[in-house]
């Protein structure tokens, strides 16, 4: 059950990644993990760093997967995006954002929540 989990999770990122490629993003990084906190993506968006966070849910019962990034996640996402932003120090200035993708069902429809929330929102 956690390989399944684990490989639709991977299948829905790479859904994701496409998706926004497709709208004009570049690829960064991929799954980029720290003590405390993953990066799911990170894109660039003419010269902005985009930290995605992919939240997959079979069904939207409860609010589908962007309602389950609460302050909790967004603390980690901003602690994991600053430790990013230091080890890659060209983009110490670049301007930031935090995008969500929300994918919903079977097979998954994305939904692209753009500047989701911000660090002081966390």
């Amino acid at each position: 059950m956690v390989a399944e989990r684990s490989q639709r999770g991977s299948a829905v990122e790479a859904a994701a990644e496409q998706h926004l490629q497709q709208a004009g993003l570049q690829p960064r990084a991929r799954n980029v993990r720290y003590r405390g906190g993953e990066l799911d993506l990170v894109m660039d968006d003419a010269g902005t760093v985009v930290f995605v966070e992919v939240r997959y849910r079979a069904r939207s019962d409860f609010g589908g997967g962007a309602a389950s990034v609460d302050a909790r996640k967004c603390r980690r996402l901003a602690h994991a995006a600053q430790l990013f932003l230091q080890d890659n120090p060209t983009l110490a200035n670049a301007p930031c954002r935090f995008d969500v993708v929300d994918a919903t069902g079977e097979p998954p429809q994305l939904r692209w929540l753009r500047d989701a929330f911000r660090l002081d929102d966390c």
